[in-house]
């Protein structure tokens, strides 16, 4: 497996656990950290094809 596929990897399970955890913090009834980690998700895959695009 190259380096820019682990890369690519990484980043995509890095934002799914961040989505998964804000969803579960929307139920159990924390509503505020629910909205901030769910902004995260973007954050990660952004910097993720900015990396992963800096790379070629």
């Amino acid at each position: 497996m190259s380096r820019t596929a682990r890369a690519k990897m990484l980043f995509g399970a890095a934002a799914f656990i961040s989505f998964v955890l804000s969803v579960y913090l929307w139920f159990v009834g924390q509503r505020e950290t629910a909205v901030f980690v769910g902004l995260w998700v973007p954050s990660i895959l952004s910097l993720g094809a900015l990396l992963v695009a800096g790379r070629k």
